[in-house]
């Protein structure tokens, strides 16, 4: 499998996996609870992390290197956010550790593209 093949798998899954996060953390506001929600949301940050870990960067720039290894603490803070699902079930816990993820998401997709565009000039 080429580089460019395990990026576009990456991509693809982590596509899906915070398709299927969205979905899940969406529905307890529209008041639809299921016990299996927390199982599928735990199965798309679970994706999510997989993902990071497949597409890992191996360029030159370091800087790049350390903003992959803070997207692979993002989906951490996924899998957390799941934990606390589980941990405590009646309580919104969880929505801190995703939106945490979610920001450090945001931060290093944001730089990753900076940099990028730095290194093409």
């Amino acid at each position: 499998m080429t580089k460019e093949d395990r990026q576009h798998l990456s991509n693809i899954l982590i596509i899906i996996g915070l398709l299927v996060m969205l979905v899940m953390a969406f529905m307890p506001l529209i008041d639809l609870v299921k016990p299996w929600m927390r199982w599928a949301f735990a199965a798309g940050a679970a994706i999510v992390l997989v993902a990071r870990f497949v597409g890992i960067y191996n360029g030159p720039s370091l800087r790049i290197k350390r903003l992959h290894r803070i997207l692979i603490a993002s989906a951490l803070m996924y899998c957390v956010s799941a934990l606390m699902m589980f941990y405590s079930p009646g309580h919104n816990d969880w929505i801190g550790f995703l939106l945490a993820g979610v920001i450090v998401q945001m931060y290093a997709t944001w730089m990753i593209e900076r940099e990028e565009k730095k290194e093409l000039k």
